[in-house]
Parts: structure tokens; C-alpha cells; sequence
């Protein structure tokens, strides 16, 4: 009797590690030839605006970070889009801004616009059915990367400790490219909270839009991880394809205070993007990538390509490394490839949340951890307060900023000796070096690189952040003449589940 009730168990958790799991553990694709790119309005305005310009670089880019500007780009393309609308990312939330630009998607796939979508697994969150029913549609295909095969409750979770080293891999990648000529990357995902428009919480965020020869790495890169073997068709995820997209319908564009009205029909888009070609500098850049599935997929010990490169940028600097990342979190071995920098007389300056405007306790609580020791090393420290200056100026609307609506950092950029800019999905910390995979925009130009280390070293300022430093061994935070030695505008409870949390093994996968 004993042994069938062993024999019992474990079967019950054989099922419970699996689920009802149907997915295949890998996806053959068949690849399609490349097919050669076809004129489009974008490559026309873009061939005409070449003609005007001086022999240069080959590839043009824009940073911004706003809200209204990064959603009025991605709006403003779809609109314009004739061919092809290629989109990779982690996150595509169901809220206003995520429902508006799938109902132009929507629009766009109905006069033949062929629409690939990439996206993770992991914030899903239960909508198979809304993206089955978009795939069903002729020129709508969607993939999602790295599935997990249980797909809802308690279950899911189970199933991720089953298969851990593979399911805890997730792709972090952003990219937005129409017709093969235009593409923005950085940092957003696509969510309210990254265009300014939240009433929970919004960020300082920052992407590029970018035209030239870069674009065409872009394109490489999303056809990899489309085509890998970790990319599912979404409709072996078990959603039901309905008869309409209700959800969809009459949806008006989202509406901003004090910002024009979002570029939503093709004249206006047009005009917008043709207005923003003049404000784009010519520059060298390249785009790097990890492999969408590692050669190892067991070994979390060994950094990847993204780590790789922006180590060696660093230890190339002789003078200066600006940071800016949402969570920081550096282990032992690089905290001594930092020293070795910081003793060599390279000034690195990091900006990151502070506990107050950070939106994950548990991220924080790594970064907490490690603090000290950044300190000690040489490395000097800024933490984003939640009513900083910036968020008034980015969203031009003060209900959209603390106190009424929590703000926070979410931008991943860096810069090195103001010569190479680098902006992208990576944020400096040990799930991005190690685990998650990334993508990086670099920059070598360098008024591109000045003006976005002015713009980091601005939010740097005691405006808008506090500076730390060790006084007698300890933390303390400064700005504007004051002093706090605890985590400024936080309650006991917070910094008591942020000491807890330092005390599990959970810093790599924060």
C-alpha cells in the first residue's frame, strides 16, 4: 500500500511540473527566402531627404524621452506603413495605449500591411484568446517566445521550477520596424506607464528612432529570434480564435493635455515623420544582440554578447562612464572590473531608482545589497526622487507625477568618455547580464554622446536626485543641504521586507 501511495505522489507531481503540457520542447520553422525590399512612402522620404543631405554616416537617429513622442513614432509609422510592421517586445499591455495601437495594427493588416509579432511569454497574463483571434487574421502572424507550458494559476508557476534554467530565460528585446526603413529601440515596452499616459505610474523612459543601414541589423535580428527554435506560433498556446475583436472597436487615439493630437492619419503622419527627419543626426551605429537561445542553456555563469560589449566599452574609457538604468545590480567580479576603472581615475557615475520611485521592492532590495559596496569601489551612486523636476517636464501634466501618480526610472542608457552612446533594452543588473536576452543601440558620434550624457548628468542633479556616500561606514543620502541616513521618503515596513529580501538567493534573477 506504501508503495502505491508513493507511486501516487509521484505522478500527481510529475502532472503538476507538466500540466496538461501539449507544446512541443522546440519549433521547426520552414525559412523564407529574403525577399528584396519594395519602394515605399517611408523609403521614398527617406531617399529624397539623403539627396539633400552631405556624404556621411549611413545611418540617422533621434533620442527622445517623452511619452507623447514615443507613442506619436510608433503611430505615425503604422500609419505610413505600405509593406511590413516587424515588432519585438516583452510587454504589450491591454490598456489604452496597448489596445489604441493594436487597432491601428488591426487597420493597417486590413490594406495588406504584412504584421509580424514577437513577444514574450512571460506578461501575458491569460489573453491567448485576443491573440489568437489577431493571428487569425491574413496578415497578422504571432509568435511568442519561450512559452511556458502551463498557462494559467498556480500550475504555470509550478511548471517554471520544473524546467527553471530554460523557462527563466526570457527576451527582453525591444524593436519597432515598418517597411524595412524606419525602426525605434530602447528601453519602453508598450503599456501606458511609458508614454506618460498612467494614472498608477509612469517613467522616464528613452528610445531612438532610427533610418539607414543600422536598420537593416534590426531586421536581422527580429528574423533570428522569429525564426528560432524557442519562437511558438500563438495558436499552439490553447487560445480560441472568436468572430471579432470587440475590445478594439471605435477606439480613439489616447489624449494629452498639453501635447498636440497624435499624428493618427496617414497626411498627418507623414508630415510628422518628414518633420522629425530634420531633427535626426547622422551617425556611426551598429546593433548588438544576444542569441535568442544560448549555446548552453544551462550555464547562468557566463555573460552575454550585450554584457560583453558594454564591459569592453568600459574598460576602453579613460575618462568617463555614465550609467542610467532602472535596477543596478553588479556582482563580485564585476564590482572588481569596476575598481580597476575607478582606482585608474575613470569616473563612473550611476543613476537609478531610489526605494521611493522604484516600482519593484524586490529588484530594489538587490541593488540595496550591492549599494555599499559600489560606494566602496569608487563608483558614485544617484537614486531618482519620485517628485523629480523631470516628470513635469516630460509629461507636461502634473496629475501624471507624484504625489498623485507614482514616477519612476526605467531608462537604460550609458555613455563613455561622451564618444559612444549606447541605448537599449539592457538594464545594468545580473538577470540582463546573465539570463534575459538583450538588445543595444551604439552610438559613436559624439554630439549624440554629450547630449545624452548632459541629459543623464541633469537628472543627476540634486532637483531631482540624491546623491550617496559613505559617512563613518554608513549610507547617507544628500540633497540640497540635507542629510537622511535611511532610505529617504520610505516607511520602517518597506526597509524591513528590502533587508529581508537581501537575505534570499535571488539576487541573479531580479
Amino acid at each position: 500500500m506504501l508503495v502505491t501511495q508513493r507511486n501516487i505522489v509521484v505522478m500527481l507531481l510529475v502532472f503538476v511540473f507538466t500540466g496538461c503540457a501539449s507544446l512541443p520542447e522546440e519549433i521547426k520553422h520552414s525559412i523564407e527566402p529574403k525577399g528584396t525590399l519594395s519602394a515605399s512612402t517611408l523609403s521614398k522620404l527617406t531617399d529624397t531627404y539623403r539627396l539633400t543631405q552631405p556624404k556621411q554616416e549611413t545611418t540617422a537617429v533621434l533620442l527622445q524621452d517623452t511619452g507623447w513622442s514615443a507613442l506619436a513614432q510608433r503611430l505615425a509609422l503604422i500609419e505610413t506603413a505600405e509593406h511590413s510592421i516587424d515588432i519585438q517586445y516583452y510587454i504589450w499591455n491591454s490598456d489604452v495605449s496597448g489596445q489604441y495601437l493594436a487597432s491601428r495594427l488591426v487597420v493597417a493588416a486590413d490594406r495588406g500591411v504584412q504584421i509580424r509579432v514577437m513577444l514574450d511569454d512571460i506578461n501575458l497574463n491569460e489573453r491567448e484568446d485576443l491573440l489568437t483571434t489577431l493571428d487569425a487574421h491574413p496578415q497578422i502572424e504571432i509568435r511568442i517566445f519561450n512559452p511556458i507550458p502551463s498557462r494559467s494559476g498556480a500550475t504555470k508557476w509550478l511548471n517554471v521550477l520544473g524546467d527553471f534554467s530554460r523557462l527563466n530565460r526570457r527576451m527582453h528585446n525591444k524593436s519597432f520596424t515598418v517597411d524595412g526603413v524606419f525602426s525605434v529601440v530602447g528601453g519602453r515596452n508598450i503599456g501606458d506607464e511609458y508614454f506618460d499616459l498612467s494614472d498608477e505610474i509612469n517613467f522616464r523612459d528613452r528610445d531612438a528612432l532610427v533610418m539607414g543601414s543600422v536598420v537593416t541589423d534590426i531586421q536581422t535580428s527580429f528574423g533570428e529570434y522569429w525564426n528560432s527554435r524557442w519562437s511558438y506560433p500563438v495558436n499552439l498556446l490553447g487560445g480560441e480564435a472568436v468572430a471579432e475583436l470587440s475590445v478594439l472597436d471605435g477606439l480613439s487615439a489616447p489624449q494629452y493635455k498639453h501635447y498636440p493630437t497624435l499624428p493618427a492619419e496617414k497626411e498627418l503622419a507623414h508630415a510628422f515623420l518628414k518633420g522629425l527627419m530634420d531633427k535626426m543626426s547622422w551617425v556611426n551605429a551598429r546593433f548588438v544582440y544576444d542569441r535568442p537561445v544560448p549555446v548552453d542553456e544551462n550555464n547562468t555563469s557566463k555573460p552575454k554578447a550585450t554584457a560583453r560589449l558594454l564591459t569592453e566599452l568600459a574598460r576602453q574609457s579613460n575618462r568617463e562612464v555614465l550609467l542610467e538604468s532602472a535596477y543596478l545590480i553588479f556582482d563580485d567580479n564585476q564590482l572588481d572590473e569596476l575598481q580597476i576603472l575607478t582606482r585608474k581615475g575613470v569616473q563612473i557615475k550611476a543613476l537609478t531608482n531610489s526605494m521611493a520611485s522604484n516600482d519593484l521592492v524586490t529588484n530594489h532590495s538587490g541593488y540595496a545589497g550591492r549599494r555599499e559596496d559600489m560606494l566602496e569601489k569608487g563608483i558614485q551612486l544617484f537614486e531618482l526622487k519620485p517628485d523629480t523636476t523631470l516628470c513635469e517636464e516630460s509629461t507636461r501634466d502634473l496629475s501624471k507625477c507624484a504625489p498623485t501618480t507614482a514616477y519612476g526610472l526605467h531608462a537604460k542608457s550609458s555613455v563613455f568618455d561622451r564618444k559612444v552612446a549606447v541605448i537599449g533594452s539592457f538594464n545594468f543588473n545580473l538577470r540582463s547580464t546573465y539570463l534575459n536576452t538583450e538588445s543595444l543601440l551604439v552610438i559613436e558620434n559624439h554630439s549624440v554622446a554629450e547630449s545624452l550624457a548632459n541629459e543623464i548628468e541633469l537628472a543627476m542633479n540634486e532637483r531631482n536626485s540624491w546623491s550617496l556616500k559613505l559617512f563613518k561606514g554608513k549610507i547617507h543620502w544628500y540633497s540640497g543641504g540635507k542629510t537622511w541616513d535611511s532610505e529617504p521618503e520610505t516607511n520602517l515596513s518597506e526597509r524591513i521586507k528590502s533587508r529581508f529580501l537581501q537575505l534570499l538567493p535571488i539576487e541573479k534573477y531580479l
